[in-house]
């Protein structure tokens, strides 16, 4: 007997590498704007900025669509760039959208789960996930992507979890697991709407937050003994 049964998966750094995906979608979106070097010239402080705005996100203090022109228009002013930001963001995302960079294991991890009930909770622009979804070989292997334009609502808010839960007809938070990278978005979601997490954490960060994962996994495939109910729990102890 499987000890889930219902599996929400995160998109990013979980099943698809959005690293990867990031940084030839910069590289080329500067290309088109005649910038070989504008990347690696602009890259460390893309990243900060991206960071502090993605966080605002999670706390609901911005949204998708103004992040999206937000951060270009941040790093153009710190780095005196006559860009577009609007421009700039849309090309981006086109590129972005085309992009499709499997994580490792992902794959056969999907395999493996035909018996499982799947669906995608992502925070991010619905174009985009879903292009970058339909690119992949997991296209057609989830019941919905739940993406957090489209809901109104961003992980961890309890809002894109009962926007997930209707559309999947589900009333008990039985047999439900949400796998994902992120302890802030992820697991602090899951944990907060009461159901179990498994931290995928594949390069054995610290957790130096107080959020508690039901699981922590380096690989994905130590997945299977979760879903099996062959793990013991994290902070069983």
């Amino acid at each position: 007997m499987k000890k889930y049964t219902i599996i929400l998966f995160d998109i990013d750094d979980t099943l698809l590498d959005f690293k990867k995906a990031e940084h030839s979608a910069l590289h080329n979106t500067f290309m088109e704007h005649d910038m070989p070097t504008g990347f690696a010239d602009t890259h460390a402080s893309y990243r900060k900025i991206s960071e502090v705005l993605w966080h605002e996100l999670e706390q609901g203090r911005m949204a998708i669509r103004e992040l999206g022109i937000e951060r270009f228009k941040r790093l153009f002013l710190e780095h005196e760039l006559d860009i577009s930001a609007d421009t700039f963001s849309k090309l981006y995302l086109e590129n972005l959208g085309k992009e499709t960079h499997i994580m490792p294991g992902a794959e056969e991890l999907l395999e493996s789960l035909d018996d499982c009930r799947l669906a995608i909770i992502t925070n991010g622009f619905g174009e985009v996930q879903k292009s970058r979804i339909q690119n992949s070989p997991f296209n057609g292997r989830f019941e919905h992507l739940i993406i957090s334009e489209e809901t109104g609502f961003q992980k961890p808010h309890k809002g894109i979890f009962d926007y997930a839960f209707e559309k999947l007809g589900l009333s008990s938070k039985e047999g439900v697991l949400i796998v994902g990278d992120s302890l802030t978005s992820d697991i602090q979601g899951g944990a907060d709407y009461g159901i179990d997490t498994c931290w995928y954490n594949p390069f054995g960060k610290k957790n130096t937050t107080g959020i508690r994962p039901t699981y922590e996994i380096r690989e994905l495939l130590e997945l299977g003994e979760i879903i099996n109910g062959n793990k013991t729990e994290k902070n069983s102890k």
